[in-house]
């Protein structure tokens, strides 16, 4: 069986993709996804405005390694104009597999300029992205919806008939509302409505949180792949775990606190080496060490003390300290 995307999957019928989430789907972690199974990584969302005004940021939180192919890039805006040009920048000066449009992204600073799920207020402004967005570039060009706007508008059928007509060439549906944000359950019934109707791959998106989710998920939906994203979280086993059961194989055991640490100082390393071990990014790496140590006996009074680190290079003391209390095997060698 092969792969029905239009860009390459990791060599898989089936992919796993990490979701393109900001703040978090960074070079370091797409890295270490990659290194733990994901199939397919995408870029936190850029802006096209960003883009096309020459924004070093923006620009920079484009670049890739090759260790991370397949790739996209995602990028999001309101204006048909601007996003043909951030297709056509991205897809010059960083050479993606594929460029992905964010129609899904719910929070306020993107939606007050329509941006995101902003779009589904009006179809046909989301016709005219992906029209535009398709026509600046050769690379595939794919697209990530909500199920609507808010209740009243929910068409998740709808809506992807619409962008598949306009282009898209792949589609992930997260399987909530715009105005549902994060809250409530996401309705993976969508996903098969979705799946049936299109005849381009639909990736399914929305409380994926444990290997038996995914398999759950593809057998519920008759999807092409699932995206998964605050499952990752301090998690990126997650990948390797979900591959084992969808090919009927025992799954692998889940870490122990030695290896979750391991895993968490080979990240900060990553870190390190693409971003400097500096104060700032020290602060932007707490969130994950919060992750990496949700769960473990005694990790509120960690987490406490690595919430306070101003060096990433603070890490390891503290986790041999806390394997040292616990007796548990110290840190091998990373």
């Amino acid at each position: 069986m092969t792969s029905r995307f239009p860009y390459p999957t990791n060599g898989q019928a089936f992919p796993l993709f990490l979701a393109p989430m900001a703040g978090v789907s960074e070079r370091p972690y797409r890295l270490l996804c990659r290194r733990h199974g994901a199939d397919v990584v995408l870029s936190e969302f850029l802006s096209a405005e960003g883009l096309r005004r020459g924004s070093v940021r923006t620009r920079e939180m484009a670049a890739f390694e090759a260790e991370e192919r397949p790739i996209g890039i995602q990028i999001f805006g309101s204006d048909p104009g601007a996003m043909a040009e951030g297709a056509a920048l991205v897809t010059e000066e960083f050479q993606p597999d594929f460029v992905d449009i964010n129609f899904g992204c719910p929070v306020k600073k993107v939606v007050r300029r329509n941006g995101g799920s902003g779009c589904l207020k009006d179809l046909s402004l989301v016709e005219a992205i992906i029209r535009a967005v398709a026509a600046a570039t050769p690379l595939p060009v794919t697209v990530k919806v909500r199920s609507g706007w808010d209740d009243a508008t929910r068409d998740p059928v709808g809506i992807a008939l619409r962008c598949q007509e306009a282009g898209a060439r792949a589609l992930t549906l997260h399987a909530r509302s715009r105005t549902q944000m994060f809250s409530g359950r996401a309705d993976w019934s969508e996903i098969a409505a979705v799946a049936a109707a299109l005849a381009i791959p639909v990736i399914g998106n929305g409380d994926v949180t444990s290997p038996e989710d995914v398999v759950r998920m593809r057998d519920e939906t008759g999807c092409a792949g699932v995206m998964i994203a605050r499952g990752t979280f301090g998690n990126p086993w997650i990948f390797a775990q979900a591959r084992a059961l969808l090919e009927g194989r025992e799954m692998p055991a889940a870490p122990t606190p030695e290896e979750r640490f391991r895993t968490a100082l080979s990240h900060a390393r990553l870190t390190i080496a693409i971003e400097g071990d500096t104060p700032h990014a020290a602060r932007e790496f707490r969130k994950h060490l919060g992750w990496y140590t949700k769960g473990l006996p005694g990790g509120a009074e960690l987490r406490a003390r690595l919430q306070q680190v101003n060096a990433l290079a603070e890490v390891e003391a503290l986790f041999a300290g806390w394997l040292a209390r616990m007796g548990e095997p110290q840190l091998a060698t990373v």
